[in-house]
C-alpha cells in the first residue's frame, strides 16, 4: 500500500523507486502483486506516464486513511522510547525552503540524526496536503479546514532595492515617488487596481494607492527572480521579509519607505488530523516553532533592524 501510494504521489514508478530507495523492478512488481491480490487494475500505464483508474482513485483514498492509522499505531507503540526516527515528508513554498529552511536544517539533522527529510517545493502552497507529514504554507487570512495548523510567524511584504540603485536613482520619500522608478513586480493582472500603501495603524491610518505600471522593468510570479533582480540593481521590488532578511543585514538590499506598510501574510505549519503524531513529526514541528518563534510578529524585520515605523510623522 505504501509503495502504491508513493507511485501515485510521484506520478511514476522510477520516481517512486528513487524516493523509496528501492529498485524500480521491485516497485513495479509490488504494485502488480497488489493489483493481482485485489483483482482490479489500479493504474493506467503508458510508455510516458501513469494515471489512476477510477477504482485506483477510490482505493488510494482508503489507503491513505489506513496508512495514517498505521503511522498512529507505530507512534503509539514507540511512544515510550521518545526517539524520533524514520522518514518525514515536508511540503513548503520554494522561497521558504531556499531562504529559511535550508540554513537551519543542519541543526535539526545534528539533533535528530535518525530522521531523514524529504522536501517538496513545487510552487505556491496555501493549504495542507494530506500526502505530507507537515505542510508549511502562507495565508493572508486564517486557515480553515480539517487539519491542525500552528502559526510559525508573520511576514511583512516590504519595498526594497539595492543601495547602488538608490544612489543612482534617488530614494523615494512617498509612495507617489515610485512612479519615477523602475519596478520589479508580479504580473500586472495580479495587481488589480494597484498597490495600496498604509502609514500608521487603526482608523487614523493614511492610505495611498500606487497605480499599476504599464511597463515595469520586470514582471514575474517567481519570487527568487524578483529577489535576484533587486540585488542586481534592476529596480524596486516588494518582497517578503523572510526572503530578504540576510540581504538587509548584509546591506545588499535597503528597505524603501520604512514608515509605509503594504500587507502581511502568516506562515503556518499544518498537519493532517491525527490522534498520535509520530515522534519525528512532533520533533520537526517543535523545531519549526523554535526557529520561527511561533508568534504573531515579524522576526526577520526585527533581526534586520528595520521594522515598520508605526508613528505617523507630524
Amino acid at each position: 500500500m505504501k509503495v502504491f501510494a508513493r507511485v501515485a504521489d510521484e506520478g511514476g514508478f522510477a520516481r517512486a523507486a528513487r524516493a523509496l530507495d528501492m529498485a524500480p523492478p521491485v516497485v513495479t512488481r509490488l504494485v502488480a502483486e497488489l493489483e493481482n491480490h485485489l483483482g482490479a487494475r489500479l493504474l493506467n500505464r503508458s510508455t510516458r506516464s501513469i494515471s489512476l483508474t477510477e477504482v485506483g482513485e477510490q482505493y488510494l483514498e482508503k489507503v491513505r486513511a489506513i496508512l495514517i492509522d498505521v503511522d498512529e499505531s507505530e507512534a503509539l507503540a514507540s511512544a515510550s522510547t521518545k526517539v524520533p526516527r524514520g522518514h518525514l515528508r515536508l511540503l513548503c513554498p520554494p522561497a521558504v525552503a531556499v531562504h529559511q529552511l535550508a540554513k537551519h536544517l543542519p541543526r535539526f539533522q545534528a539533533a535528530y540524526p535518525e530522521v531523514t527529510l524529504e522536501v517538496a517545493s513545487p510552487g505556491v502552497v496555501d493549504t495542507v496536503d494530506e500526502a505530507y507529514d507537515i505542510t508549511v504554507f502562507t495565508r493572508r487570512d486564517a486557515p480553515d479546514g480539517d487539519f491542525i495548523a500552528r502559526r510559525l510567524a508573520r511576514t511583512e511584504v516590504v519595498v526594497c532595492a539595492s543601495p547602488e540603485y538608490l544612489q543612482r536613482r534617488g530614494r523615494p520619500r512617498h509612495p507617489a515617488d515610485l512612479a519615477r522608478h523602475e519596478a520589479v513586480v508580479p504580473p500586472i493582472s495580479s495587481m488589480q487596481g494597484g498597490l495600496v500603501f498604509y502609514r500608521g495603524t487603526g482608523p487614523q491610518a493614511e492610505a495611498y494607492t500606487v497605480p499599476r505600471e504599464r511597463h515595469p522593468a520586470l514582471s514575474t510570479t517567481h519570487i527568487d527572480t524578483m529577489y535576484a533582480a533587486a540585488l542586481a540593481g534592476l529596480g524596486i521590488a516588494g518582497l517578503p521579509s523572510y526572503v530578504i532578511e540576510d540581504a538587509l543585514m548584509e546591506n545588499a538590499l535597503e528597505r524603501v519607505l520604512p514608515e509605509w506598510h503594504l500587507f502581511d501574510v502568516t506562515l503556518w505549519a499544518g498537519m493532517p488530523t491525527r490522534r498520535h503524531l509520530p515522534a519525528r513529526t512532533r520533533a520537526f514541528l517543535d523545531f519549526l516553532l523554535q526557529i520561527f518563534g511561533g508568534e504573531d510578529r515579524d522576526p526577520w524585520l526585527a533581526a534586520a533592524g528595520c521594522e515598520t515605523r508605526i508613528e505617523v510623522p507630524a
